[in-house]
């Protein structure tokens, strides 16, 4: 099977955005990564679109990346569309690796995007279908024993009025974790700052303005122990990534090797979960995808130099630096705290800003993490920059079945050369 490497990569700014659409924002990532790579609409083989609220948020109920990408000028080109809840264009990624390493095609697209800011209430109720819908007063009372007898101080019993269903889902697996390992607000505090804090250097973050620790405790509570700045945003954006092998390489002119950029993916996984109980982390879906994906890459958690995780809230980031082997269980707030997930630090998080701060739309958000870190693999990230660089992963997660993602993506990443 050929190697597969990622050699064009575009996004658009994150943010909410009443002048655009599902097609301008696409236009705006493929475009951006077609000239990264020097290609044109005609190389490519074979495209995957990923996007999960069009048609909740327009009645665009079908083939929404036909009509996007021929709205730019793609004809002949075969186009499969993939809703995978949050991991969508992740989902995306995978099929266009897939193809290129089985040599269906040479040259092919991965793309995500999606417009959720339209409707405010139907940008949260998109959530509502991301478990099942069949199970939900089950999920939702297992949910509530795992946050169960943990105290909430009664100055932080706020509410806020509207939220997604995910702030509920995360707020009771932080107390569980909260309760069983001591980590504490003020740790996702520090998650959330400085992620704040790295997206002040990311031109196409949705927000860019650093924040203390304080300064994210007194933002308002969402549901204990989130607070607002805690929690992703709802986004507007798209995200596109060119994957080719050997043969695509040579056919647009491009070289493998510390001479090119080309960047080589190592590991594209996917991952299913398990009917486990609560306290078999071992058996949990993160976990078991990142040892499929350190097997694939012949990689370890201490050979990765950054990584971009789910964090669509801080204790999601505590949780996946945990399940990546990353940090000892219950040891992620305390590591964070410590400084050891800044850039600079001992393994870079989210140098992007993550989902809280570059913004989370959701069927984007994907690539949205691959376009980081191949920007970072490059040396191109500016003020964040992580020096020296050489493999980064990204964790993706989607939906929730029972008390877990429903499914997660890990990607492994290696530099020009390595």
């Amino acid at each position: 099977m050929s190697n597969a490497y990622i050699v064009g990569i575009g996004m658009s700014r994150f943010g909410r955005f009443k002048d655009q659409t599902i097609k301008s924002l696409t236009r705006t990532a493929v475009t951006a990564a077609l000239q990264d790579c020097g290609a044109t609409d005609t190389d490519i083989d074979a495209a995957f679109f990923g996007n999960v609220s069009q048609s909740f948020m327009e009645g665009q109920h079908m083939v929404p990346g036909q009509v996007a990408l021929r709205a730019m000028g793609f004809e002949r080109t075969p186009v499969t569309n993939i809703e995978n809840a949050c991991a969508s264009s992740s989902t995306a990624l995978n099929a266009a690796f897939a193809h290129v390493k089985a040599g269906l095609a040479d040259i092919t697209l991965a793309v995500g995007a999606e417009r959720m800011s339209a409707d405010k209430i139907k940008g949260f109720n998109v959530f509502d279908g991301a478990w099942d819908v069949t199970m939900a007063d089950e999920t939702a009372e297992g949910l509530a024993y795992l946050g169960a007898g943990l105290d909430v101080p009664a100055d932080r019993m706020a509410e806020a009025e509207q939220r997604s269903l995910f702030m509920d889902v995360y707020a009771s697996l932080a107390r569980y974790h909260m309760k069983t390992y001591g980590t504490t607000e003020r740790h996702l505090a520090a998650i959330a700052s400085k992620n704040h804090n790295h997206s002040q250097h990311n031109p196409l973050a949705q927000y860019q303005m650093p924040m203390s620790v304080d300064e994210v405790l007194a933002s308002r509570m969402i549901t204990y122990p989130l607070t607002l700045a805690m929690c992703a945003p709802i986004s507007d954006g798209a995200a596109a990534a060119v994957i080719c092998n050997e043969e695509g390489l040579r056919k647009l002119g491009l070289e493998p090797g510390a001479s090119g950029r080309a960047v080589a993916i190592r590991a594209s996984v996917v991952g299913g979960g398990t009917n486990r109980e609560p306290e078999q982390l071992d058996q949990q879906i993160c976990r078991l995808g990142a040892l499929r994906a350190y097997d694939m890459a012949g990689l370890s958690p201490q050979d990765i130099d950054l990584a971009e995780l789910h964090d669509a809230s801080a204790f999601a980031e505590v949780q996946q630096s945990e399940h990546m082997g990353f940090f000892e269980y219950g040891q992620g707030g305390f590591a964070a705290e410590r400084g050891e997930t800044t850039v600079g630090g001992r393994i870079p998080i989210n140098t992007s800003g993550g989902l809280e701060c570059r913004g989370h739309p959701i069927g984007a958000t994907g690539l949205a993490q691959i376009h980081e870190l191949v920007t970072q693999l490059r040396g191109e990230a500016g003020q964040r920059q992580v020096e020296g660089a050489r493999f980064a992963l990204a964790e993706n997660g989607g939906g929730f079945h029972r008390n877990e993602e429903a499914v997660v993506l890990i990607t492994i990443l290696g530099c020009p050369g390595a």
